[in-house]
């Protein structure tokens, strides 16, 4: 095992596995697409419909029920996908906690939640990870509509704490009456990283009370661990936990250490010591992220990987591995990114996991995109040291691969799940003159809206913002981006760019990084809408634009702005686009930037599309000429920050009808602006004030609702929009 010299330790003895029962069937002899099948009683986990069933097992039953548990989640990955590697290293500490506590009397709050499968499988929803026809019932996350089991809808992080808090302070309050007996707050997996978190900790000592903290530590965020707490956790980790500083001991909080974390005997032992504790107390677990991969030899630096699994003893189906303790995360391990090649340990990949039918399609829009923002950036870093991009723990899922950040070096900073500081931390190196990028997923900005706002904002800070999945999408309830028009674009001060090409939305990149001083650069922050599916479907089949066919005239660009970047074209040549006359004088730097493109100029109707709906708004063009012989004005607005007047004032002579497309949340979004721009300037001929109609989503959570389905429902097809168009002549 490596001595990870980064945080100053040796841990080469740090994890041991033991089981509890012997003679069991080690889990590879079990092929990944069987599981045990749901009713057939031969096998434990058919049999456990509530935790009641965890605690009539007898204790040597349980490392089967785990073995069991290990299997139905390697093959629910290859079938389903999901966050698998967190869930297998906490097999067996999910089975004790069930085996202990009495939930849901005992409240217990998992964070982040996606390491709750097992929890689901223990209360009540084994089928839904045995049978892939219900592997739709339940949510990666736990959900009080599911089961009376969960206590919240946590897709983020660092919550849990907090929560348990107040579920605490509730029963203290109350006394016996209040029904809550312990409450257990599980949290890990990257997310005491939280800043969330440590003010949990610190409300948690001062309060007092029966509150268990179980702090899974498997070494791990969704990439590697950054941050100068990690070392003390690791010095705890190798001293059994009894090095010092302890940060928990800071705080004022008892602690428990328990390396053996994948072994269920040692945490039902440890879970039973601080049951019905009257104190706080945090329970530390040593897990393995991963545990129970195949082992395979997956290193790029290696020629061939291994044809056979290793061969183990194991009876809950861990075994042990060398791929724990590198000295630099990011390096340690060379998965390409975060959905390649699971293995135990310090792996990236194991973090979330595609279903085998994945493998070998061409990346979603998040990685593509992303890929190419970092290849357009990458040739700055040797002139521009002030050039960082910043990515608060989700990397591999937005492009940015482990080839770039070890390229990068100090150009790339992972702040682990932490995306409030990751933006007051862009906001410093913008006032020191630096260029920062952040980037990460749309939902998760929520999580750093007062950053946004003061740091900043405020402080005009020269900020450029990576916005990924922006926009309606299949996603779960708590990671919809269908909120982020809505968030950036109402901000005082923020530029909000939302491109409908590889070309322009590199374009919008070297404009809002242009370097401190150059005299086009932006004078405050950016946020750019990264592309998505409706965008990169059309660019890779141009018959989805069929009023351009995806050829867009140029717009200039400024000779101030870098070349490499200035220059990126995405593969997207620029040609003529039949028809269209550019309504607005053409502009240099900031302004240009935010005037409205006019893609084809025609009379009765104006359709204007913003960023995923774009391709929605030329095929309605070219479905009402083909039926209804009406050349509709087609408009890609590129930005939501501000209105082009110029255009809107245009469209009153010739244009009954204004139409916009918005795949975001229509309440307090784009298209009211436009709206509300006509009541607001309406002039005395009532035939220049043309009727506008707003086509977007309604302000709803939706939870795993197919991308059609939802713009089914929304009205954002060309059947409905040029129904709706036509009704009103």
């Amino acid at each position: 095992m490596r001595n990870a010299s980064g945080n100053g330790f040796d841990s080469s003895d740090s994890f041991a596995v033991s089981g509890a029962a012997e003679g069991a069937a080690r889990l590879h002899d079990i092929p990944p697409s069987i599981t045990p099948s749901h009713g057939d009683d031969s096998h434990l986990l058919s049999r456990i419909a509530s935790p009641a069933d965890v605690k009539a097992l007898a204790p040597d039953e349980l490392a089967e029920l785990c073995r069991e548990i290990r299997a139905t989640l390697l093959a629910y990955g290859h079938q389903h996908g999901g966050h698998i590697g967190s869930n297998l290293g906490m097999v067996e500490a999910t089975v004790a906690l069930h085996r202990v506590f009495d939930s849901p009397r005992d409240r217990i709050v998992f964070d982040v939640s996606h390491q709750s499968y097992v929890h689901k499988m223990l209360t009540g929803r084994a089928g839904a990870y045995m049978d892939p026809n219900r592997f739709g019932e339940v949510t990666g996350f736990t959900n009080p509509d599911e089961s009376e089991h969960d206590q919240f809808v946590l897709g983020h992080t660092g919550t849990s704490i907090s929560l348990a808090c107040g579920l605490a302070k509730t029963r203290d309050m109350e006394g016996p009456g209040s029904g809550i007996g312990n409450v257990v707050a599980v949290i890990g997996d990257g997310s005491l990283s939280s800043g969330v978190a440590f003010e949990g900790l610190n409300n948690a000592a001062e309060q007092g009370g029966n509150l268990i903290i179980v702090f899974n530590d498997n070494e791990m965020s969704i990439a590697g661990d950054f941050g100068g707490m990690y070392g003390p956790l690791a010095r705890l980790r190798a001293s059994g936990g009894t090095a010092q500083p302890n940060l928990f001991n800071a705080f004022g909080l008892d602690y428990r250490y328990v390396e053996a974390g994948n072994d269920v005997s040692a945490l039902v032992a440890a879970f039973e010591e601080v049951r019905d504790i009257d104190h706080p107390v945090v329970v530390h677990i040593h897990t393995l992220k991963g545990a129970g991969y195949d082992g395979e030899e997956t290193h790029a630096d290696r020629q061939t990987a291994s044809a056979s699994p290793v061969s183990f003893d194991s009876p809950t189906g861990v075994h042990p591995t060398d791929n724990v303790n590198h000295s630099e995360p990011w390096h340690s391990d060379h998965c390409n990114l975060s959905d390649h090649e699971p293995h135990e340990g310090q792996c990236e990949a194991s973090h979330w996991q595609n279903p085998d039918a994945a493998i070998g399609k061409p990346d979603d829009p998040r990685k593509h995109y992303g890929k190419m923002a970092m290849a357009a950036l990458e040739p700055r870093f040797a002139a521009e040291p002030g050039l960082v991009v910043i990515s608060p723990a989700t990397p591999g899922s937005n492009g940015i691969t482990h080839e770039f950040r070890e390229r990068a070096g100090a150009h790339y900073v992972d702040t682990g799940i932490t995306e409030s500081h990751a933006v007051a931390y862009a906001a410093g190196i913008a006032r020191a003159g630096g260029t920062p990028v952040v980037a990460t997923t749309a939902s998760f900005f929520q999580r750093a809206y007062d950053q946004f706002f003061q740091e900043m904002s405020l402080n005009r800070s020269r900020v450029t913002v990576l916005d990924f999945l922006g926009g309606l999408s299949g996603s779960d309830n708590t990671h919809s981006g269908a909120y982020d028009v809505t968030m950036f674009s109402n901000i005082p001060g923020v530029t909000m760019l939302v491109p409908t090409s590889a070309r322009d939305y590199l374009a919008d990149l070297a404009w809002a990084t242009a370097p401190a001083g150059s005299a086009d650069a932006p004078a405050g922050p950016a946020v750019i809408r990264v592309p998505g599916e409706a965008i990169l479907a059309a660019e890779r089949d141009a018959t989805l634009l069929p009023v351009t066919g995806g050829q867009i005239a140029d717009r200039p660009q400024s000779a101030s702005l870098p070349a490499s970047a200035s220059s990126a074209s995405g593969g997207i040549s620029a040609a003529t686009v039949r028809g269209t006359v550019s309504v607005t004088a053409q502009h240099a730097g900031a302004r240009h930037m935010l005037d409205w493109r006019v893609n084809q100029t025609g009379s009765q109707v104006a359709i204007i599309g913003l960023g995923n709906a774009y391709p929605l708004a030329e095929q309605t063009a070219a479905a009402l000429s083909d039926d209804y012989g009406i050349t509709a004005t087609v408009i890609d607005p590129r930005q939501c920050t501000s209105l082009d007047s110029d255009v809107l004032e245009s469209l009153r002579d010739g244009h009954q009808q204004v139409i916009t497309l918005e795949d975001g949340q229509l309440e307090g979004g784009w298209g009211e602006k436009v709206t509300a721009y006509y009541a607001n300037h309406h002039v005395s001929d009532g035939s220049r004030n043309p009727h506008v109609l707003n086509f977007g989503a309604a302000k709803e959570f939706t939870d795993r609702v197919p991308l059609g389905e939802l713009n089914e429902r929304y009205g954002l097809t060309v059947e409905q929009v040029t129904e709706a168009i036509t009704r009103c002549f």
